[in-house]
């Protein structure tokens, strides 16, 4: 039976990362009904400034100075901001303020939640994309104006340097900010999986989120390990390109999709993982090596992570003889017993469902036993 990506989901047999700390649930649950195992991990945690004295500061600096324009950059931020200054007794106020001003919306959902306080936006952009928003003020003129800018939790890369290099004012309102998880176990465990490329992709969905990956394998010296395996074997999938200037910054490479949404990095991450599986015509049986299991005619079979680290290094050379030798250092923490090889190919063998697969070439090692036709590299 041919393998159209349903029998078992574009993503089975693939691993994925979720560095999200907002709507993690509602992401995994999208690559889990694709096939994916997924390890979540939330990078950083959100925390409110409704009681934060800098915020409280801000808004009354707004309702006392009117500004040019106010830029709202995140859903949740407006709402947080338009309820803590509810809670101070200032909410009349401020809104009576961002009336009066030119108020810019980045998207449709903050164009929601503007209009949901009672507001209406002079402008949003149809991309969602702060460059956009950056373009658009920066055509109108801003020197001697002032900006408000309702922050992510981080300043946004560029953005703030630009306008004030136009001549702008740049009031920053923290509405929330990131900060790292309050249990960090899972997010080691991520980290470890990615340095060892057990992962076949990591996701993230905020600029203060690959932040916070990255400073977190710095500080435990994983860093070389990560960008290695990031650069080379692990996909990283951002939601958008401000998601993404992080890990661009460390050359790594980043895939996002044109539509800043969970649904469309789903589908990113579908249309690209099956591309980089390996398919073999061997011993008779179409062979599909993903991630962390093997379709064999179609039937998928889990394998260890021993066995899979085997199989990737036979399979990069189909039909050559790969040596103990060479098979021994593929393995996970390997040690210089070539007996552990025997044992994990005993494994992996089990696991494939058709021991002829693989063949035993006395004294020299072991070989994929590739059908004459040849090599078919491609995508399931």
């Amino acid at each position: 039976m041919q393998d159209d990506g349903t029998t078992h989901g574009p993503l089975a047999g693939f691993t994925v990362g979720v560095t999200a700390a907002r709507r993690a649930e509602e992401l995994g649950t999208l690559l889990k009904r694709r096939g994916a195992v997924v390890h979540q991990a939330p990078a950083l945690r959100i925390v409110p400034l409704a009681d934060d004295s800098e915020l409280l500061d801000a808004t009354k600096e707004l309702i006392d100075h009117a500004p040019d324009v106010v830029v709202a950059t995140t859903a949740i931020g407006f709402r947080g901001w338009v309820e803590a200054a509810d809670g101070w007794g200032i909410g009349d106020a401020l809104l009576e303020r961002l009336r009066g001003v030119e108020l810019l919306a980045r998207g449709p959902k903050v164009k929601g939640s503007v209009r949901a306080a009672g507001l209406t936006e002079a402008w949003s952009p149809g991309s969602e994309s702060m460059a956009e928003v950056l373009d658009r003020l920066l055509g109108e003129g801003v020197e001697g104006r002032r900006i408000a800018l309702q922050l992510h939790g981080e300043p946004l890369p560029g953005f703030i340097e630009s306008l004030q290099a136009a001549g702008a004012e740049v009031i920053g309102v923290p509405v929330y900010r990131w900060m790292p998880p309050q249990d960090i176990a899972p997010l080691d465990r991520l980290l470890d999986a990615t340095a060892a490329r057990g992962l076949d992709a990591v996701t993230f969905t905020s600029a203060p989120a690959s932040a916070s990956f990255l400073g977190r394998a710095e500080a435990r010296g994983l860093l070389p390990e990560i960008l290695g395996a990031l650069r080379d074997d692990v996909l990283a999938a951002c939601v958008g390109p401000v998601t993404a200037l992080p890990l661009q910054a460390r050359s790594i490479p980043t895939v996002q999709p044109e539509r800043f949404r969970l649904g469309p990095l789903v589908q990113l991450v579908c249309a690209h993982l099956p591309t980089t599986a390996r398919v073999l015509p061997v011993a008779g049986h179409r062979v599909e090596i993903r991630g962390h299991a093997v379709l064999v005619d179609d039937e998928l079979r889990a394998v260890p992570p021993a066995g899979m680290a085997l199989l990737h290094t036979l399979a990069r050379r189909p039909g050559w003889v790969v040596a103990r030798a060479d098979l021994l250092r593929a393995l996970p923490g390997s040690g210089t017993d070539e007996h552990a090889v025997e044992t994990a190919m005993a494994r992996l063998r089990a696991a494939l469902g058709a021991p002829r697969l693989i063949q035993t070439v006395v004294k020299r090692g072991y070989r994929l036993s590739l059908d004459p036709t040849g090599d078919t590299p491609g995508g399931g």
